[in-house]
């Protein structure tokens, strides 16, 4: 954009994001942009809800942004077990990448995610975020409504050491499915040295340790503006985000109705997904 002078002028923009997925590296790159962003962080714990829950507290959000002060609503989510499909821009568009989850984020590429996933499989990450902020529970959450929330000692307590025992293990479960631990190191916290409290992680649960370096174009193009077709939804007013089982993995569609100004709920998304998304297996703190 320019002004009447020929002179760029910054966008106002507001980004909406998940807390865990990259605090640091998102306050890097909205300092750093050529735009004005304002940051608005949500906890991590709704990705613990039942997805109407998340779509529903996502909305909120979105339809607090003031239009007068804002070109467009960005979202720092990807598909996340489509915790976004049915979200409504309402009267100002809504940007958000082409993602499966936020490991794309800390990729670079929709197509370096899988191309890493393909050749990887088995694989759990860490970054600075999930280490520093994974930490808020929502008290509607799953894991919370069917009891599984507790610590050992507190399972030991209610039901006796067998069956505690047997709880906790099968609560466990999940890691047998993981071969590999991959700190993603994006250039931040460097002096706080995640790196070897992952590789510790790793050696404690028995899996290979990997340092990859992380690439944050993705992030940058999303608060920057470059929102090529290839690799973000822009949603314009009156439609909303949908999921699709092809390469594209979110689009957007009309919406029909009262839900596009606001009342009621809007359709979920085009289909449901019969087709598992490659991060669906990782437990609830991978986003």
């Amino acid at each position: 954009m320019a002004d009447a002078r020929g002179e760029a002028c910054p966008r106002r923009l507001k980004l909406i994001a998940c807390e865990e997925i990259a605090f640091r590296e998102i306050c890097l790159l909205a300092a750093r942009s050529r735009n004005i962003v304002d940051l608005e962080f949500l906890p991590k714990g709704l990705h613990d809800l039942e997805t109407p829950q998340m779509v529903r507290r996502i909305q909120e959000r979105i339809d607090a942004v003031d239009e007068t002060l804002y070109e467009a609503a960005l979202l720092g989510y990807g598909r996340c077990n489509d915790g976004v499909a049915g979200l409504v821009a309402r009267r100002i568009p809504l940007i958000l990448p082409r993602a499966h989850d936020c490991i794309t984020f800390f990729l670079g590429s929709k197509h370096a995610y899988r191309r890493y996933f393909d050749e990887n499989p088995g694989t759990y990450f860490r970054t600075s975020g999930w280490i520093e902020r994974n930490f808020v529970r929502e008290p509607d959450s799953v894991m919370r409504k069917l009891g599984l929330d507790k610590s050992y000692e507190e399972y030991v307590a209610q039901y006796g050491p067998d069956n505690a025992k047997f709880i906790w293990d099968s609560i466990q479960s999940w890691q047998d499915r993981y071969e590999q631990l991959v700190f993603v190191d994006t250039g931040t916290a460097l002096e706080l040295r995640y790196d070897e409290r992952v590789r510790r992680e790793a050696a404690a649960a028995g899996w290979r340790y990997e340092k990859l370096e992380g690439n944050l174009e993705v992030l940058r193009r999303l608060l920057d503006g470059e929102w090529d077709e290839g690799s973000f939804v822009v949603v314009p007013p009156g439609q909303m985000i949908v999921a699709r089982d092809d390469e594209r993995i979110l689009d957007c569609a009309p919406v029909e109705g009262d839900a596009a100004a606001g009342h009621g709920s809007p359709a979920r998304q085009e289909r449901r997904s019969e087709q598992a998304d490659p991060q669906d297996s990782q437990p609830t703190d991978q986003g």
